[in-house]
C-alpha cells in the first residue's frame, strides 16, 4: 500500500521544474525572506537563512560545512534530522504491543533513545521530488530494522513559502500494527553565534502558551508517569509569559532539571499541549540581539526543549556563522533543540491513553505537520 500523497506528488512533479543538488550534495530551496538547504542523509536540514532585524541573512541552525561528515560524525547529535521510527526514550528498551514483548537497543544507558543506532537519522533517504521551494524524501524501513515489528513506508516533505518553513511527515505500516512517533530534530541559535556578548542561548526567550504541564522525568529523563503543572515563574514556566532560558540559572532546581543522574543544568524536558483550542503558535523562540522570532504551529501534543547541555565545545560552527577572531565552537548550552512529537514513552503508559497517537497499522496513516514562521523586529 502506498501513500495517497505519493499520487499527488507525481502530479506535482509533472508541472514543477526539478532542481539538482550542488557539488556538496545540498538541495537549496528558496522563498521570499528564507533559504533552506537539505541533504538525503537523515532527511536533514543543513542551513536555514532568515533575515535579522538589520536585514542581515543569518544561518540560524546547527550543521557542518562538510556534508560528508554527517554520516561519520561519531557523536551523531541528530542535527536537524528525522529520527524514527519511535523518537525519544523507551524505558529499559522494552515495550509490549498486542500481548507480545519487544526489546530495543540500549543506547542511552539502560534505555532506548530515538530507536537506537540504526534509526532513521542514520539512513540515506531517497529524494522523490525536488523543486525550487519544496523537497520530498522517502524511506522504506524493513521490519525489525530497529527491533520493532512491521515494515514502514515514510515520507517527509519540506516546503518554503514567504518567511515560513512547512514540514509534513507521513508514515504507514502496510502489514501489521507497530509503533510510530516522529519529529524534526531542529537545533537553533537565533544569533547564528554572531552575538559578540554571548554564544550561548541563555539570552533566548521561549513562550509556550499551552505548555502549563510537563512530564515528570526520572533521573535519566524517562517519564515517571506523573504529569506536573509548572507554577508561575518556576524554572519550567514558559506558559505564563515569555521567559529567558537563563533567568533560572541561579534557581536551586536548575542543576539536575534536565537529568539529576548526570547533573544536567538546563532543559531536556517535554511540555504537553492538551485540552485547549490552539488559536496561536504553540511555541515562540526569540532573541532580542538578532530580533529574530521563530513561531511554531503543529498538530503534535508535546514539545521537547533541549538546551544542548551535552555539547562539549568540540563541534565547530559553520563558516556562515560566528564572529571572526572569537572561538568558533559550540559550547554546552550554545543551542536549543525544539522537537514536536507525542508523549515520550507513551507506549509504556496506557493510563495516558496515547495508543491511538502512537500505534498504527495495518494500513493506518500517521500524519505529522508543523510550520515555522520567522520574523524580525
Amino acid at each position: 500500500m502506498r501513500f495517497q500523497s505519493l499520487f499527488y506528488t507525481a502530479i506535482f512533479a509533472a508541472t514543477a521544474a526539478a532542481v539538482e543538488p550542488d557539488e556538496s550534495g545540498r538541495y537549496t530551496l528558496t522563498a521570499d525572506g528564507i533559504k533552506a538547504q537539505f541533504i538525503p542523509y537523515g532527511a536533514s536540514l543543513t542551513n536555514l537563512f532568515v533575515k535579522d532585524k538589520n536585514g542581515v541573512d543569518r544561518d540560524i541552525v546547527l550543521g557542518y560545512d562538510n556534508t560528508s561528515f554527517y554520516p561519520v560524525d561519531p557523536g551523531h547529535p541528530v542535527l536537524n534530522a528525522v529520527p524514527g521510527r519511535y523518537v525519544n526514550r523507551i524505558r529499559d528498551g522494552v515495550f509490549t504491543l498486542d500481548n507480545k514483548t519487544y526489546h530495543t537497543e540500549h543506547n542511552d544507558g539502560n534505555n532506548t533513545l530515538h530507536s537506537g543506532t540504526k534509526n532513521w537519522s542514520f539512513r540515506f533517504w531517497n529524494v522523490s521530488e525536488a523543486t525550487k521551494d519544496s523537497i520530498t524524501f522517502s524511506l522504506d524501513d524493513p521490519a525489525f530494522s530497529t527491533d520493532m515489528p512491521g515494515r514502514v513506508e515514510a515520507q517527509v516533505t519540506y516546503t518554503l513559502t514567504p518567511n515560513k518553513w512547512h514540514i509534513k511527515m507521513r508514515a504507514i505500516s502496510p502489514d501489521v500494527r507497530t509503533i510510530i512517533m516522529l519529529t524534526q530534530h531542529t537545533y537553533f541559535n537565533l544569533d547564528a553565534f554572531a552575538n559578540p556578548s554571548t554564544d550561548l542561548v541563555w539570552n533566548h526567550t521561549l513562550y509556550m502558551p499551552y505548555g502549563e504541564s510537563y512530564l515528570e522525568p526520572d533521573p535519566n529523563m524517562v517519564p515517571t508517569g506523573k504529569i506536573i503543572k509548572a507554577p508561575k515563574n518556576s524554572t519550567n514556566d514558559f506558559w505564563s509569559e515569555p521567559h529567558q532560558f537563563g533567568r533560572a540559572l541561579n534557581n536551586s532546581d536548575f542543576v539536575g532539571n534536565c537529568g539529576t543522574a548526570s547533573g544536567c543544568a538546563g532543559y531536556n524536558n517535554q511540555w504537553l499541549i492538551r485540552g485547549k483550542k490552539r488559536t496561536k503558535p504553540v511555541a515562540t523562540l526569540r532573541s532580542d540581539w538578532s530580533g529574530i522570532s521563530a513561531k511554531l504551529s503543529t498538530n503534535q501534543d508535546g514539545l521537547v526543549i533541549y538546551t544542548c547541555y551535552w555539547f562539549d565545545g568540540m563541534t565547530p560552527v559553520k563558516s556562515t556563522q560566528g564572529v571572526q577572531g572569537q572561538d568558533r565552537t559550540i559550547k554546552s548550552s550554545g543551542c536549543v533543540a525544539i522537537e514536536a512529537h507525542d508523549w515520550v514513552d507513551g507506549i509504556n503508559h496506557p493510563e495516558w491513553n496515547r495508543m491511538d497517537k502512537q500505534v498504527f497499522g495495518p494500513g493506518q496513516l500517521y500524519e505529522w505537520d508543523s510550520t515555522w514562521a520567522f520574523s524580525a523586529s
